[in-house]
C-alpha cells in the first residue's frame, strides 16, 4: 500500500481540478431523460445559445445589486431570489431528469451567474457552489450507492487499524476521508475497513476518485475476486447494493450506518428541502408584512390622536385667556366692594365712639345725691371708659388689618395686570413679527422680479436698490422685536416667580390664623391621615394601638417620599391618557389586606396628591384649601375669607 499511495496522490491532484473521471466524461450524461426534442447532444449548443440571450439583455435574470429572477419560471410563486438562492435553483433544475430544454436553460443560467454575476455573491463561487453545479455523475443509469458515501478496503494489515487507521488516514488524505473503522466480526477482525465520505456532492467526487484510483492500479473489486481474494497489497471500491445486501460483516456494518439511495434521489430530497425552505420564507415574509401593515395602521391612529390633542390645547388656551379676563373684571369688583365696605364699618365705628363720649359727658355732669348714687356712676364711668379702650383697640387693629388685606389686593391685583398685559403684549409681538417675515418675503420676491425686468423699460438698479433698503429696513425691525419679545419672557418668568414667593409668603402668615375646620384652611398636600391608621391598630394590636398606629404612618409616609416607589399605571380613555393608581401593586396589596380599607384610600390619596402637586419632590407641601367644594382654593378666595372672619368679629364685639 505505501508503494501505490503515491501514484495515489497524483490521481488525485488531476481529478481535484475538476469533476472529470476516466473518458473524461460526466457522471450525470448517462442520467434518464425525458423526452424532449433536444437530444442530449443538443443541450451544450441551446445553453449557450440561451447564456447570449442572458448576456445580451434579451432576457433579465438581475434585478438590483442583490436581486435576481429566473427567466426561465414565469409561473412560479417566488420571483425575488439572492445570489445564492438563485445559483441553487439554477443548478438542481440543471441537474435534474427533467425536460432537455428546460435542464440547458438553466445550466446557461447558472453559468450566467458564476461567470457573469459573481460580484453579487461578495466573493468568488466557493467549492461547494461549484460542486453543486456539476454534480458527480455515476457511470450506468439509476446505480445505487451507500449513502453517506463509504469505501470499502480489505486486506488491510491489523497494525494499520490501530489508533483510529491513523496511518491510512494520513495516506488517504487526498481523497478528504472523515472517518476510518475497521471491520470486526464474530472471529475478530476481518480484514476489512471502511471509509467514510461526506454526505455532499463534494464527498461523493471523492469517493469516486477513492474508487477510481484502485481501480486503475488493478486494486478495485473486480480486481480482488480474480484474485480469489488473496494478495499482498490493498484493494478498495465504493460500497454499492451488492456490498449493502451481503451477509458479511461489512454488509452488517453498511446496513447499519447507512442507506441505499441513486443519485436522482438525493437530487429529489435536495430538490424537495429546498422547496420546503423556500415555502416557509414566503409564508415568514407574508406574516412580517402583515405585521407591517399592523404598525402602519397603529401610526396612522397616533398620529390622528396627536392631531385631536393639539385641537384641544388650542382650545384650552382660549379658555384660559377667556377665564383669566373674567378673573381680572370679578377681582375688580370685589375689590371695590371691600373698599365700599370698610368705609361704611369706619364711619360706624366714629359713630359708636362719639355716642360713648356724649354718654360719659353726660354721666359726669349728673350729680349723684347719694353715696350709692356715686358708687353707681363711678362704676358706670369705669365701665364706660373700659369698653371705649377696646373699641379703641378694635379699632387700631381693624386698621392694620385693613391696610394688609389691601397691600395684599393691590399687589394681587398688579401682578395680574403685569401677567395679562404681558402676555396680550407677547401675542402681539408675534402677530407683528410673522407680518413682518411676510414683508420680508415679499420684498425679496418683488427684488428677484426686478432682477428679472432688465431690458423692458425699468430702471433695474434703482429699484433694486429701493427693495434692498427698504429690506433691510424690515430685517432690522425684525431682529429689534425679537430682542424685545426675549426681555419680556424674562420678565415674564421672573413675575411668575414673584406670585409664587407672594402666595408662599400668604400661605405662611394664614397658617396661625385658619383653622381646620375653616372653609378654606391650609392642607399638606401628601401627609398621611393618622386616623384611620389608628382604628386599625385598636383592632390588631388593643392597649399598644397608638403606639403601632405612629409607627406605621411614619413608615408608609416615608415610603411616599421613596422616589423609586411609583405605583401608578397609564389608562387611556378616548383621546387622554391619565394616571391612576396601580391595583395590582404588591405593596398597597399587602397594606389592604392587613389594615383594611380604610388605610389603603388614606395611603392612595396621598400619592395621588404628591403625584398632583409635587411628583418630581415626593414631599409634603402646603396648599390653600377650599373645605367647602374639596378643591385647591384661590388667592383671591383665601383673602376674602379672612376679611369675612374679621367683620364676623367684629358685629360680635
Amino acid at each position: 500500500m505505501s508503494l501505490l499511495l503515491p501514484r495515489a496522490r497524483a490521481v488525485c491532484a488531476i481529478a481535484s481540478d475538476g469533476w472529470l473521471l476516466s473518458g473524461g466524461r460526466s457522471a450525470m450524461e448517462c442520467s434518464s431523460d425525458e423526452s424532449s426534442e433536444l437530444s442530449e447532444t443538443d443541450i451544450d449548443d441551446y445553453a449557450e445559445k440561451s447564456y447570449l440571450d442572458l448576456k445580451s439583455g434579451k432576457l433579465v435574470a438581475r434585478l438590483a445589486s442583490d436581486r435576481f429572477r429566473c427567466p426561465f419560471c414565469p409561473g412560479k410563486k417566488k420571483q425575488d431570489y439572492r445570489y445564492n438562492e438563485l445559483l441553487q435553483h439554477a443548478v438542481g433544475v440543471g441537474a435534474s431528469n427533467r425536460a432537455a430544454k428546460v435542464k440547458a436553460n438553466h445550466q446557461a443560467l447558472a453559468k450566467l451567474l458564476k461567470e457573469d454575476h459573481a460580484d453579487a455573491a461578495g466573493t468568488l463561487p466557493s467549492r461547494q457552489a461549484l460542486a453543486l453545479s456539476n454534480p458527480p455523475k455515476p457511470v450506468k443509469d439509476q446505480e445505487v450507492f451507500v449513502w453517506p458515501w463509504m469505501g470499502i478496503l480489505t486486506n488491510v494489515p491489523v497494525e494499520q487499524t490501530q489508533g483510529g487507521g491513523a496511518i491510512l488516514m494520513k495516506q488517504l488524505a487526498d481523497f478528504k476521508p472523515l472517518r476510518y473503522t475497521a471491520v470486526y466480526g464474530s472471529n475478530g477482525y476481518t480484514g476489512y475497513g471502511i471509509v467514510l465520505f461526506t454526505k455532499d456532492w463534494i464527498g461523493f467526487k471523492n469517493a469516486l476518485a477513492f474508487q477510481n484510483f484502485f481501480k486503475s492500479q488493478r486494486l478495485g473489486k473486480m480486481d480482488w475476486k480474480e484474485t480469489k481474494r488473496h494478495g499482498k497489497y490493498v484493494f478498495g471500491w465504493l460500497a454499492k447494493e451488492e456490498d449493502y445486501k451481503s451477509d458479511d460483516p461489512v454488509g452488517v456494518f453498511l446496513s447499519a450506518n447507512g442507506d441505499l439511495k441513486t443519485v436522482s434521489d438525493l437530487e429529489q430530497e435536495m430538490s424537495s428541502k429546498t422547496d420546503n425552505l423556500i415555502a416557509n420564507l414566503a409564508q415568514q415574509i407574508t406574516a412580517k408584512s402583515k405585521y407591517l401593515q399592523e404598525l402602519e395602521c397603529k401610526c396612522n391612529q397616533m398620529n390622528l390622536s396627536l392631531q385631536r390633542a393639539m385641537e384641544e390645547r388650542d382650545l384650552l388656551h382660549k379658555r384660559y385667556n377667556e377665564e383669566m379676563r373674567n378673573m381680572e373684571s370679578a377681582t375688580r369688583e370685589h375689590t371695590q366692594r371691600v373698599f365700599q365696605e370698610t368705609d361704611k364699618l369706619r364711619k360706624q365705628l366714629v359713630e359708636k365712639e362719639s355716642y360713648i363720649q356724649r354718654r360719659s359727658w353726660q354721666l359726669n355732669e349728673l350729680v349723684a345725691q347719694t353715696d350709692m348714687e356715686r358708687r353707681k356712676l363711678e362704676e358706670e364711668r369705669e365701665k364706660n371708659a373700659d369698653e371705649n379702650d377696646s373699641l379703641n383697640m378694635a379699632r387700631i387693629e381693624q386698621q392694620k388689618a385693613d391696610e394688609c388685606a389691601l397691600k395684599l389686593l393691590e399687589k394681587h391685583k398688579k401682578e395680574k395686570e403685569a401677567a395679562f398685559n404681558k402676555i396680550l403684549q407677547l401675542e402681539r409681538q408675534v402677530d407683528e413679527k410673522q407680518k413682518l417675515e411676510l414683508d420680508i418675503e415679499q420684498l425679496k420676491g418683488k427684488l428677484e422680479v426686478v432682477k428679472h425686468m432688465e431690458g423692458e423699460g425699468v430702471d433695474v438698479k434703482k429699484r433694486s436698490e429701493e427693495l434692498t433698503a427698504e429690506l433691510n429696513e424690515r430685517i432690522e425691525q425684525m431682529e429689534d422685536l425679537e430682542a424685545l419679545n426675549q426681555t419680556l419672557v424674562i420678565k415674564e418668568r421672573m413675575t411668575n416667580d414673584e406670585i409664587q414667593d407672594a402666595k408662599k409668603e400668604l400661605i405662611t402668615g394664614l397658617s396661625e390664623l385658619l383653622g381646620p375646620r375653616s372653609n378654606i384652611r391650609i392642607k399638606r398636600m401628601g401627609e398621611l391621615d393618622e386616623k384611620p391608621f389608628l382604628l386599625a391598630c385598636k383592632q390588631r394590636y388593643g392597649d399598644n394601638a397608638e403606639m403601632e398606629a405612629v409607627k406605621l404612618c411614619s413608615l408608609w409616609q416615608e415610603d411616599l417620599k421613596d422616589p423609586n416607589w411609583h405605583p401608578f399605571k397609564i389608562v387611556t380613555t378616548g383621546p387622554t391618557a391619565e394616571q391612576v393608581i396601580n391595583d395590582e401593586d404588591e405593596k398597597l396589596v399587602s397594606l389592604k389586606e392587613q389594615l383594611g380599607e380604610d388605610v389603603y384610600k388614606a395611603v392612595t390619596t396621598a400619592l395621588l396628591e404628591i403625584n398632583e402637586y409635587n411628583a418630581s419632590g415626593s414631599y409634603v407641601v402646603s396648599e390653600l384649601w377650599n373645605n367647602k367644594e374639596n378643591r385647591k382654593a384661590s388667592i383671591t378666595e383665601a383673602i376674602q375669607h379672612v376679611l369675612k372672619q374679621w367683620k364676623a368679629q367684629k358685629r360680635r364685639r
